[in-house]
């Protein structure tokens, strides 16, 4: 099997040696460039071609939530946001700018590798401490009071079976296709169909995407567990 490719973006030369230092013992695993800003990734990322892009967010020249959008856009491999989480709306921003997801920049090593072969692999992912508060917040299901605010029903939802409604439900709690077949009582190969279907009938790039989706079409409460 081909090895990831992985870009790594950050100001700080550290932070850069730190995380190549973890990824480069891996077989499965090759750091392909590094970046101290956003335009320099793009540029790296041109000419390296990565798989992966691990991405800080606030950086000069260009920020990563403008260099995401870039190569998101360019099809130039999958953005992994590492982050402090000391701004959320930064992060809120980059996921909407496309990429794939966020780790917090004091996750361990086992985490930072199951995060590059996952978004290498193309499974978006959100870090598990911090889904609901970036999600809850993304669907601004809130009005300036706290009160619910009831929004019609989007009407692609009529495209989906019974099964593929409840499987989407399922992908906004978050839950991976192993707890989805468990839950429904159903094989993985048949919920990675329906999770197929869901995100070619909604029109969504990711399971991140299908994770908002859902809260803002209100099938699933910013609050619920």
């Amino acid at each position: 099997m081909d090895r990831l490719r992985v870009l790594l973006v950050d100001d700080h030369a550290m932070v850069r040696s730190g995380f190549a230092m973890v990824l480069s013992v891996e077989d499965d695993i090759e750091v392909v460039g590094e970046a101290a800003d956003g335009l320099e990734a793009i540029e790296q990322a041109r000419a390296t071609r990565p798989d992966v892009v691990l991405m800080d967010v606030q950086m000069p020249r260009m920020d990563g939530i403008e260099a995401t959008g870039h190569l998101v856009a360019d099809d130039l491999g999958h953005v992994v946001i590492v982050t402090t989480f000391d701004r959320d709306d930064y992060l809120f921003d980059a996921l909407r700018a496309g990429a794939s997801g966020f780790l917090l920049k004091n996750a361990g090593p086992e985490q930072l590798l199951d995060a590059v072969r996952a978004a290498g692999r193309g499974h978006a992912l959100l870090a598990p401490e911090v889904t609901r508060r970036v999600i809850g917040r993304m669907a601004g299901k809130d009005d300036d009071r706290g009160d619910r605010v009831e929004r019609p029903e989007p009407e692609a939802l009529r495209h989906l079976t019974a099964r593929e409604r409840e499987v989407l439900v399922l992908l906004g709690r978050g839950l991976s296709n192993a707890e989805i077949a468990a839950e429904l009582v159903l094989g993985e190969a048949t919920v990675k169909t329906h999770v197929s279907n869901v995100l070619a009938k909604l029109h969504l790039r990711d399971r991140v995407q299908a994770v908002i989706y859902a809260y803002e079409a209100g099938l699933i409460l910013p609050a619920e567990d």
